[in-house]
């Protein structure tokens, strides 16, 4: 009988292949004392494993540098800092010389001390930060005790999916794609730095299976969905057909996917629909690209700072940007400024313990509050608009304040350009991500201040619903269908078309196919997706008519139930999109 086991979904593609168990770990290391003749020798030796710790890793930085990029390389550069942190080396040496610990007791007991402190700060965002303290704990501590690195990631054997408990930076790097077919993982989030690696090297990866590393079993048959974050074990034959059967329809759009991309995202009637791309790293304008985006809807600039101990500068932000930009000659590329708190804290902000931290001090707040962060984005955005039609995006606005600040801070930014003889474009346009009820009752007095709006169905189910989206416990309970949901995209949309501004979605909602039925039933005329998805969601918008999207969104906001409003849309869509193509990904079942 086949297990299924959902999580998060943190790296595209699926895979088939038999389960490879990861065990790996900090190893035991004995309590034991050395006579005060052995100090200078355990210190010299501490000093030895942490330079040979340090040599490894710059040679694993060199080779993630030379295979892809700059800034996947800059992922180990926290545990590059933590081998010559003050707190661990003194600490270390201290234990060594004043309890006569052995250099390998010495520095599992300062690393397992600092680690407790990071435990109770209750910022989400340290899992990342205890993740590279162990990679560098587990490193040193094998090279004391002299024991191998952990378990060889070439995957020279047979294609397998990868099960671990968590995974490192270090273990990711050095996989082989042409044998870690896919990789799934108890802990883990979409921003782990190890599933940043796993999206370059283009491996499925799903994160946050809680216990999948004790269930799975060596050997197992697995099928691993990095779309829909699942993993099968032992598969029946249903399984397997169906997902030979996306499989099959997978490549196929890929095949096609030369002559999607030259195609115009239009309604079979000709309503024309600009259809942007979700980027997470510069280098991802060039693929999303090619998959045909029209532009680019959101821009995360969150890879500048998150895992970093040092704010990034203007000028590495300013070349960021612009090449996105000159990506995009003549579109519209929408910079969204630093979406930092929740799960995302960068380790130079010192982030106050929060029992809600999704509900608290995060995005616009943070950037508000901290000006010498804020300022910098803002000044290398501005250059940037000297290269394109950059467009800038607040996250979390609930209060019109929020924007009339952002307005004079970004003029007085402006005036500093002109007085440096720096080119930028006034004609910029400034808007803001509508997720949260607040913003969406209040949508009327803010797109007075606002140059258009873009709503962030992710953010605006959760809180609406008050379902935390990363709990795959919740998961059946985080519904976009839901009428109160469907209601404030609706009053969003109106008001913003009454005020003459573009209204768009960037959310996952935009990806499913009866949610872009519905958005643009709703005359929201722009889509942004994550560019996978550009050529399977452009199928869809060329598959219906806008007049039966209007149709099927007039009775969804009738509906009394997200039953209802899913089945007014299965219903208005017909025939137009087999369904049966995404039913795995989305919950697209009517009662």
């Amino acid at each position: 009988m086949s297990t299924v086991r959902d999580g998060l979904p943190v790296s595209e593609g699926i895979s088939f292949g038999r389960i490879r168990v990861l065990r790996w770990g900090v190893p035991d290391v004995p309590h034991e004392t050395i006579p005060a003749s052995q100090v200078d020798e355990h210190v010299a030796s501490f000093h030895a494993a942490r330079e040979w710790a340090r040599d490894r890793l710059t040679e694993i930085q060199d080779v993630t540098r030379e295979r892809l990029g700059n800034l996947e390389a800059r992922i180990f550069e926290p545990q590059l800092l933590m081998l010559d942190d003050v707190e661990v080396v003194d600490g270390t040496v201290r234990y060594i010389r004043e309890n006569h610990l052995t250099a390998a007791r010495a520095f599992h007991w300062r690393m397992l001390e600092l680690q407790s402190l990071w435990v109770r700060t209750a910022n989400p965002m340290v899992l990342d930060r205890l993740n590279d303290l162990e990679d560098v704990l587990s490193r040193v501590l094998r090279r004391l005790l002299g024991l191998p690195e952990p378990g060889d990631m070439s995957g020279d054997g047979e294609p397998a999916i990868l099960v671990a408990q968590n995974l490192t930076p270090s273990l990711t790097v050095q996989m082989n794609p042409q044998s870690i077919l896919g990789i799934a993982t108890d802990q883990g989030t979409r921003t782990s730095h190890w599933a940043i690696l796993a999206r370059s090297m283009e491996i499925p990866a799903v994160a946050g299976l809680v216990d999948i590393s004790r269930i799975a079993q060596e050997g197992q048959e697995g099928i691993l969905d990095g779309r829909i974050g699942r993993l099968i074990l032992n598969p029946d034959e249903r399984d397997r057909r169906i997902y030979r059967e996306r499989e099959v329809r997978i490549r196929a759009w890929e095949e096609e996917l030369s002559e999607i991309a030259r195609l115009d995202a239009v309604t079979l009637d000709g309503q024309p629909v600009a259809l942007r791309a979700n980027l997470d790293i510069p280098v991802e304008a060039e693929r999303a690209a090619t998959h045909g985006a029209e532009g680019v809807g959101l821009f995360r600039t969150e890879f500048l700072v998150v895992g970093r101990n040092a704010m990034p500068q203007e000028e590495e932000q300013y070349e960021a940007y612009r090449q996105v930009a000159e990506a995009f000659p003549n579109r519209a590329v929408v910079i969204r400024t630093f979406d930092l708190g929740g799960d995302k804290f960068p380790m130079f902000l010192h982030m106050p313990a929060e029992e809600n931290p999704f509900l608290g001090w995060r995005a616009i707040r943070v950037c508000l509050d901290r000006l010498e962060l804020f300022r910098p984005q803002l000044r290398g955005i501005l250059r940037a608009t000297a290269h394109g039609d950059i467009r800038i995006l607040l996250p979390l606005v609930n209060d019109v304040e929020e924007v009339v600040r952002v307005r004079e801070l970004l003029s007085e930014e402006e005036d500093r350009l002109r007085r440096d003889g720096i080119p930028f474009h006034s004609g910029y346009k400034l808007g803001i991500l509508v997720e949260t009820p607040a913003a969406a009752l209040d949508a009327a007095e803010l797109a007075r201040h606002c140059d258009f709006f873009s709503i962030g169905t992710n953010d605006l189910v959760q809180y609406t619903l008050a379902v935390d989206r990363t709990n795959a416990r919740l998961s059946h309970l985080y519904n976009p269908f839901h009428p109160s949901v469907v209601r404030q995209i609706h009053q969003v949309s109106r008001v913003a078309r009454a005020a003459g501004i573009e209204v768009s979605v960037c959310g996952e909602m935009a990806a499913n196919p009866l949610g872009a039925f519905l958005l643009l039933g709703l005359d929201i005329m722009a889509l942004s997706v994550a560019w996978p998805s550009l050529p399977e969601v452009k199928k869809v918008i060329r598959a219906f008519r806008i007049e039966d999207a209007r149709v099927a969104a007039r009775k969804a906001l009738a509906a009394p139930t997200s039953g209802d409003v899913t089945r007014c849309l299965v219903d208005g869509l017909g025939d137009a999109v087999d369904l049966s193509a995404f039913s795995g990904r989305w919950s697209l079942s009517v009662p």
